[in-house]
């Protein structure tokens, strides 16, 4: 987007035909790049008010987080519909929301603006946020972001109908402390996707690109590859300059699953610890590299250690990228 939009990482902030298998000869570029995502699902919800146009609407009991199901008797899915059922009203609007596990119908009559009625509210449709891409494979196109799943307000799995993945840049860092977890702050480059987004899953959010980003294709580790001490990870928390970093693998988890807690692991490098004070929400999906192989990448923090979080393996992902 030319005029650029802001996202506060939520997370430590995500179709073929045949089962992608991880063997020795898989190769991958790793990722590292910080990329700016909208998730949507078939909500919309209320964003925030307008302070001159919105009264009516506040008025009648709306609040920020109200999700919008019907508007003049049409169902809403989707923010379009918001805007047809509008075109259509007769000067009053009757909103059926949702909130708090209940349901109430408001009635008002929007404020009169040169340009028409407005109701005054702003709407979001899904989720926005920021994170790093894991890995991108130059024979399918397919790319890998986050290493965990992305979750609604209600703590569960987005149902994610469609998404977008934009080239994104950081604009400021707030480092990591004990008991906070820090976050980066990022602003889209480009008002062209980098790619589209198919499916959100527990092990990332996966998606297809026709550009993708450069970089030296290395093979896939498999579980059994990754092993404690020394490793690197790829990431952008200075403007969109990828670089590695140096971390400890304290622990290996091989049974754990495909829930991105697979490998324990600690920020060694002072560089990045000078910058971020650890691993920092946006960072998730920073891919792990091991004696030359990509075997992982980054998906949580610890919230009373900065420095230390846990990584899935890039094995899980590849089977949930399928």
């Amino acid at each position: 987007m030319k005029k650029i939009c802001y996202f506060s990482a939520l997370f430590l902030m995500c179709i073929s035909l045949l089962t992608v298998g991880v063997s020795a000869t898989k190769m991958l570029v790793p990722g590292g790049q910080v990329v700016g995502l909208q998730l949507q699902d078939n909500t919309v919800t209320i964003a925030a008010f307008d302070k001159a146009l919105s009264g009516p609407a506040q008025k009648a009991g709306l609040k920020v987080g109200d999700r919008i199901k019907t508007v003049n008797g049409q169902i809403i899915e989707k923010l379009e519909d918001v805007r047809y059922a509008l075109e259509r009203s007769d000067g009053m609007v009757e909103m059926t929301v949702a909130r708090n596990k209940k349901t109430d119908t408001v009635r008002f009559a929007p404020s009169i603006t040169s340009d028409g009625p407005k109701m005054g509210i702003y709407l979001k449709q899904g989720i926005s946020g920021v994170g790093t891409v894991s890995w991108y494979d130059p024979d399918t196109g397919k790319f890998a972001i986050l290493g965990h799943g992305v979750n609604s307000p209600k703590g569960e799995l987005l149902n994610m109908v469609s998404g977008t993945a934009y080239k994104a840049t950081v604009m400021t860092v707030r480092k990591g402390t004990c008991g906070e977890p820090g976050q980066l702050m990022g602003a889209m480059k480009e008002t062209d996707p980098v790619g589209t987004l198919y499916k959100n899953s527990n092990q990332g959010v996966f998606g297809k690109t026709q550009t993708g980003w450069p970089g030296e294709k290395l093979p896939v580790g498999t579980k059994e590859d990754v092993k404690t001490g020394p490793a690197v990870i790829r990431s952008a928390v200075k403007d969109d300059t990828v670089q590695e970093y140096s971390v400890e693998i304290l622990k290996v988890y091989p049974n754990a699953g495909g829930a991105g807690r697979n490998i324990l692991l600690q920020i060694t490098d002072p560089a990045l610890l000078e910058i971020t004070g650890g691993i920092v929400q946006g960072m998730s999906g920073s891919p792990i590299i091991q004696d030359g192989k990509l075997v992982g990448a980054v998906t949580h923090v610890l919230v009373n250690d900065p420095t230390t979080g846990y990584g899935i393996f890039v094995e899980n992902m590849l089977d949930a990228a399928a």
